[in-house]
């Protein structure tokens, strides 16, 4: 017999779960349908070592809306987190070390170390990138206007092309540069040393399969910075029991609405009746109907592998083919016996709980890049370490520590008809050798690993390329292009189904905005559409 609701939500990640919990509070029965044994998609808890949890691929909080942490009442469900003491922390391979963070006095203090002018740089440098966040931040829980669609679109562009010109004409200068340029090019016009270039670079190559000297490169980097965490702009965070407990607490506000969470529920296609999409068959062959189809997975999977290519049009299965995935990341958990001495700071301290970048310059993430996109990975990764047991021990046996391990210089895909299953094991060695090489012993302090090459992160949580950002974050595929130029309005091709995941707008990360957006898209279409059948 087949099932019936008013909306099914394709991925139970953290898009899909606050797109339901908003469609249930305006009185749908919702279903959300989930492949995996546990929902929250890429922001899950695992326990990879007995006595050993860590966040398995997201691993950092910031980007959250505080809009949905509000909404869903997040906190009452056991959302909590806490600020890093510190930003991040750079060692370098002489010895010397950069602290950023703790407030702007000790940060320029740092800086200063290393140049007295780009401590003096700094506070303009912020200033500016708050000001085009600020834009950013009112944009991000906005419907772009979708071309094609006449006078509403004019309107809608309008309307949120008055909030870019609330920048003045410097603001907006900042924002041509950021949108087009490189990295090292937007920060060669701040700064001049090579170690403050690159703890402030570092995050233009975060889940962006590119150097900081690729053009574009420049969005990334703002990108991580229009987040919040306890209403602290741009701050990061560790949320207590990892990254799962914040797609927990959705689900437990999701349930207190009224949706149907089901798991171990593949979803094998999309079923279209007269050119519309009408419900989905899981892979046990069961059909389970409604007239909104919302999918929170990536534009490739879906398009390429759960729709028919006949109900597409054909220039729209063009594009898709031709939408950039890949983000050329590796992601590691590592049980440790002991905390991580650095050369540069070995004493414990605040610096163990910032985010630790092992990339003393842009030139080294260049090489990086090349590297990979030459050989299918690079020998001296990119790499952020994380050990949120510092802040909280509930991760691990009393005395010992988890370290994430977030990696740039892998390509999704090996040349020469090599294999991710082949070579894995080999770049995690790579991984371990440039921490080595900045904290000795540390890879005798591993008693455990969990890997995950981007093939993985294809096969775990059906990341096209294993891209975290559910596609490349470039002008071309960003805001109203998102995923393709006329359906950025998180409508697809086919009337009835929907997209709410990060391959829309605003992009990736968690922050719950494209399940926000969709869930409000698709709840404006169904009032217009009532008052349609009212005046009809």
């Amino acid at each position: 017999m087949t099932q019936r609701y008013d909306a099914v939500v394709i991925g139970g990640g953290h898009n899909g779960l606050v797109c339901a919990f908003y469609l249930a509070r305006a009185g749908l029965k919702v279903c959300v349908l989930e492949a995996r044994s546990v929902v929250g998609g890429a922001a899950v808890t695992e326990e990879f070592a007995p006595g050993f949890r860590n966040s398995t691929a997201s691993y950092t909080v910031s980007l959250l809306q505080p809009k949905v942490i509000r909404d869903m009442r997040l906190r009452e469900h056991g959302y909590r987190v806490v600020l890093r003491p510190l930003a991040n922390f750079l060692p370098l391979p002489d010895g010397r070390s950069l602290a950023m963070g703790g407030g702007m006095a000790s940060t320029r203090a740092e800086v200063a170390k290393f140049s007295s002018a780009d401590a003096e740089a700094l506070p303009a440098y912020h200033a500016a990138l708050d000001r085009i966040a600020d834009v950013l931040r009112d944009l991000a829980l906005s419907i772009p206007p979708n071309v094609g669609e006449g006078l509403a679109t004019l309107l809608d562009a309008a309307r949120q092309g008055r909030r870019l010109g609330r920048l003045d004409v410097e603001g907006q200068r900042d924002l041509l540069e950021l949108f087009t340029r490189s990295a090292r090019e937007f920060l060669d016009r701040w700064f001049e040393s090579d170690p403050v270039k690159a703890v402030l670079g570092f995050d233009s190559v975060v889940g962006n399969h590119a150097g900081p000297s690729t053009p574009g490169s420049a969005y990334v980097l703002l990108h991580h910075v229009f987040g919040e965490v306890n209403g602290e702009k741009g701050a990061w965070g560790h949320v207590i029991g990892g990254m799962g407990a914040v797609t927990q607490a959705m689900a437990a506000a999701c349930r207190d609405a009224g949706v149907t969470i089901r798991t171990e529920a593949p979803v094998a296609r999309v079923v279209t009746e007269r050119g519309r999409a009408t419900g989905v068959q899981l892979a046990s062959g069961e059909l389970i109907a409604a007239p909104i189809l919302v999918a929170n997975i990536g534009p490739k999977p879906l398009y390429e592998t759960l729709v028919d290519p006949v109900d597409l049009p054909a220039d729209f299965r063009t594009r898709i083919a031709a939408y950039q995935v890949g983000s050329g990341s590796f992601r590691m958990n590592v049980a440790l016996s002991e905390l991580p001495r650095f050369t540069a700071w070995p004493e414990p301290g605040p610096h163990l709980s910032a985010g630790i970048i092992l990339a003393p310059s842009l030139a080294y993430m260049d090489v990086a890049f090349e590297e990979a996109r030459k050989r299918g990975w690079t020998r001296r990764p990119v790499v952020e370490m994380l050990i949120p047991s510092t802040l909280d021990d509930s991760l691990t046996p009393p005395g010992a520590h988890v370290a994430s391990l977030f990696c740039q210089g892998f390509s999704p895909t090996l040349p020469d008809g090599r294999s991710w299953d082949e070579e894995r094991e080999a770049a995690a060695d790579a991984i371990l050798d440039v921490v080595e090489g900045y904290a000795p012993g540390f890879k005798a302090s591993v008693t455990a690993r969990q890997i995950h090459s981007p093939l993985d992160l294809e096969r775990k949580f059906g990341l096209a390329g294993g891209d975290i950002f559910h596609g490349r974050m470039s002008l071309d595929q960003l805001w109203a292009a998102r995923p393709v130029l006329g359906h950025g309005s998180y409508r697809a091709p086919i009337p009835g189904l929907w997209m709410c995941g990060a391959g829309t707008h605003p992009g990736g990360g968690v922050t719950g905005a494209p399940g926000h957006n969709a869930a409000h898209a698709i709840l404006r279409d169904r009032s217009l559409l009532g008052r349609w059948r009212r005046r009809r």
